[in-house]
């Protein structure tokens, strides 16, 4: 391991590649610890903190933002209004045929895409703002005008759209997915402050116990499951090239068991997320039930959640692999399925073995999500240590480590994953 680290550190271009990442993770968390001006930051950090908020929605959507909204900062909403628009988008790609052609226009195509989810972006980030907003004032915390309300909105929209823009450079010049790694950054800077508070307090030896057993049995079925494939035989038949034959020889094509990896989580907590914190912007009984209906730590959120993971996970499979492509460009080149004849017959053999592997890695991707944080609710440990976060931070180093290994494998240095 650490071999591969320093090998990763002699390549200049992968070196300057780690501290562009470095260098923007450390700028949100600057911009975390940044309150909006004019705001009681103690009393918002206790409201937020205390016992019938902290395992709420409010709680939630603080781990999410890495605690920024405690302290009311400027990344205060984080970056879920860019996943929710993203999946929205998604959504309305599939159902809408002018955005399907779109799609598939390519590059231009997908540069659109990306315009109207940035759009969409905006728009969410001004709601949640203004929400937010009036939320705190009917707590009293907030001393509401129509310039301090414009102060806010603006801060916490602007404070979006450059969270938003630091993921897509680090997914651009720096290494893995640069909303993934926000996330990943906002659970992780968390995690220390969290497990101190809970080690200090009044928890068990057995609690303690339970609870590293728990992340030990998470991290490990996350990096079986993750690395688990179903490799398919493929033949590939003599050909004809101008004046050259070329040899037949035979590969395999991988499927991963779960090929969406840890984006159907993110998915379906920002999804989730979002009714009850629009129901908390009302001051209404019925929208304030509503909300408690959906608290993270109930078990309607949870087996909501679960669906929603499963549901994600056979739909972000379907964006990354298309059966029919993938036939179509194995006839085109001459491979075969040993068995199965080219064209449609293997399109249908690939969509099948592919609904059938996908199932498992959905069904353990909502029971890791999931059942950690029963256990975890009735003992009374933080969501800092709940299935989703462990889930999350695991899979996200874990396809970060994998982009640098292929990195490392093309200039003929041994990767991380032996």
């Amino acid at each position: 391991m650490l071999g591969s680290l320093a090998n990763a550190w002699r390549i200049p271009e992968l070196r300057l590649k780690l501290l562009f990442t470095a260098a923007m993770i450390v700028v949100y968390r600057l911009g975390a610890h940044v309150p909006v001006p004019g705001i009681n930051v103690h009393a918002i950090n206790q409201f937020i903190s205390n016992g019938s908020n902290q395992n709420s929605i409010l709680g939630f959507l603080n781990l999410f933002s890495g605690g920024a909204l405690t302290r009311f900062a400027v990344f205060a909403l984080g970056i879920m209004p860019y996943i929710t628009a993203s999946i929205i988008l998604q959504l309305l790609t599939m159902a809408f045929p002018s955005l399907k052609e779109l799609a598939r226009e390519g590059e231009a195509g997908q540069r659109k895409i990306t315009q109207y989810t940035r759009y969409l972006t905006v728009g969410l980030a001004l709601a949640q703002s203004v929400g937010f907003t009036i939320l705190f004032a009917q707590q009293g915390i907030i001393q509401l005008t129509p310039l301090k309300l414009y102060e806010i909105v603006i801060t916490l929209t602007a404070g979006t759209v450059l969270l938003m823009w630091i993921g897509e450079l680090i997914t651009q010049h720096g290494i893995g997915n640069g909303i993934s790694l926000i996330i990943f950054a906002s659970i992780v800077s968390g995690l220390l402050p969290a497990l101190y508070r809970f080690l200090n307090g009044s928890a068990s030896a057995f609690t303690i116990v339970i609870m590293i057993a728990i992340a030990i049995v998470v991290v490990m079925g996350v990096v079986l499951v993750q690395e688990g494939q179903r490799r398919i035989n493929i033949q590939y038949a003599k050909r004809q090239i101008g004046r050259r034959m070329t040899t037949g020889g035979s590969t395999y094509l991988p499927l991963s068991i779960n090929m969406a990896g840890v984006i159907p989580v993110i998915f379906a907590s920002s999804v989730l997320m979002f009714p009850p914190t629009i129901a908390r912007f009302f001051p209404g009984a019925v929208a304030q039930g509503f909300a408690n209906f959906l608290s993270p730590s109930g078990a309607p959120f949870l087996m909501i959640d679960a669906i929603l993971i499963i549901g994600f996970t056979y739909f972000y499979t379907a964006v990354q692999f298309d059966p029919v492509e993938r036939a179509n460009d194995l006839k085109k080149y001459g491979g075969f399925i040993p068995g199965i004849r080219p064209g449609r017959p293997t399109a249908v053999y690939l969509d099948r073995v592919l609904t059938r592997l996908t199932l498992p890695g959905a069904i353990f991707l909502a029971a890791i999500a999931v059942l950690p944080n029963i256990l975890i609710s009735t003992m009374g440990i933080p969501f800092f240590f709940g299935g989703t976060s462990i889930l999350i931070v695991v899979g996200v180093a874990l396809q970060t480590m994998q982009q640098m290994e292929s990195q490392l494998l093309m200039r003929h240095y041994e990767g991380f994953l032996k």
